[in-house]
C-alpha cells in the first residue's frame, strides 16, 4: 500500500541515505590533509588528503548513482519534483557566483588601490603599481585567448547537444557531448601548461595568490563540469534522457554555461585589464 501510494503521487521523499554524512566526513578529512600538507605539519599529510579525496570521489559516484536510479528507473522525479530540483540548482549556482565574487573582490581590492597612501603596507608591498614590481604577467592574447576560444566553442557544442536531444537526435546529442568533454579536457591541459610556465609563484606576493586562487578554482570547476558532462555522455549511450525527461543533462548544461561566463570575467579583468602587456611593465 505504501509503495503504491509513493509511486502514484507527485511528491518524492528521499530514501534514508548515508552519503551526506560520509561526504561531510570525507571532505573534512580532505581539508585537514590539505591544510597540514600546505603547512608541512606532518609527513602523513598527503596520505590524509588522499584518504579524504577517495572518500569524496566515492561519495560522488555512489550518490550520483542513487539519483540516476531515482530519475531513470524508479520514476521518482515527477514534474513537481523537477521544479524543486530546478530551484535547488539555481540556488547552488547563485552560491557559486558569490564564491567567485569573493575572489574577484580580493583581486580588485589589491589591484585598484596599489598606492593607497592610507595603507602604507600596500605601498611597500606593491611599489605603488599593479601588477607589483617584479611580476611578469601572462600575455592575455596567447594561451588565455586560446582557452577563451576553447570554452566559448564548448558552450556552442553543449547547446548543440541540448537542441539535438530536444529534437530526439541521439547522434547529435552524443557528438555534442563528446566534443564538449574533449574541449573541457583541452582547456584543463592548456591551463596546466600555463601554470607550469608561470613567471610568478602562488606564495610570496599578493598578485600570485589572488591570480591562482581565482583562476585555479575556476579550473577546478571546469574539471567538475567535464566530469558532469562525461556522466551525461555515458548515460546518453545507455539510452537515458528523452526530449521531455532530461533534468540531469539540463543541469550539466547550466553549470557549463556558468563556467563559461565566469571565465569571460576572469579573462577580461585579471588577464587583460589588470594583467596585460602594460601591467607587465609596471604601467598600470
Amino acid at each position: 500500500m505504501a509503495t503504491a501510494h509513493v509511486k502514484h503521487h507527485d511528491y518524492h521523499l528521499v530514501d534514508p541515505s548515508p552519503w551526506p554524512v560520509v561526504g561531510s566526513i570525507s571532505a573534512f578529512i580532505m581539508a585537514v590533509g590539505a591544510v597540514t600538507w600546505m603547512h608541512k605539519m606532518t609527513s602523513a599529510a598527503p596520505i590524509i588528503f588522499g584518504i579524504g579525496t577517495v572518500g569524496v570521489l566515492y561519495t560522488m559516484a555512489a550518490w550520483w548513482a542513487d539519483v540516476i536510479r531515482e530519475a531513470q528507473y524508479k520514476g521518482d522525479h515527477t514534474r513537481v519534483v523537477q521544479i524543486s530540483h530546478r530551484y535547488g540548482m539555481i540556488l547552488f549556482i547563485a552560491s557559486e557566483v558569490m564564491f567567485f565574487v569573493a575572489w574577484f573582490w580580493a583581486f580588485f581590492n589589491s589591484s585598484l588601490f596599489p598606492g593607497d597612501p592610507v595603507h602604507a603596507t600596500r605601498e611597500a608591498l606593491f611599489g605603488g603599481v599593479w601588477p607589483p614590481k617584479g611580476i611578469e604577467t601572462f600575455d592575455p592574447w596567447h594561451l588565455p585567448l586560446l582557452n577563451t576560444l576553447i570554452l566559448l566553442t564548448s558552450g556552442t557544442t553543449v547547446t548543440w547537444a541540448h537542441h539535438a536531444l530536444l529534437e530526439n537526435d541521439r547522434k547529435g546529442l552524443k557528438w555534442g557531448l563528446i566534443l564538449t568533454v574533449l574541449l573541457g579536457v583541452a582547456f584543463t591541459c592548456v591551463q596546466a601548461y600555463e601554470y607550469a610556465h608561470a613567471a610568478f609563484a602562488f606564495s610570496g606576493n599578493i598578485y600570485g595568490a589572488t591570480f591562482f586562487m581565482a583562476t585555479g578554482f575556476h579550473g577546478f570547476h571546469v574539471l567538475v563540469g567535464t566530469i558532469f558532462l562525461l556522466v551525461c555522455l555515458f548515460r546518453a549511450y545507455a539510452g537515458h534522457f528523452t526530449p521531455t525527461q532530461h533534468l540531469g543533462f539540463e543541469f550539466a548544461a547550466w553549470y557549463w554555461h556558468f563556467v563559461d561566463v565566469v571565465w569571460l570575467f576572469l579573462f577580461v579583468t585579471i588577464y587583460v585589464w589588470f594583467g596585460g602587456a602594460a601591467g607587465a611593465h609596471g604601467a598600470h
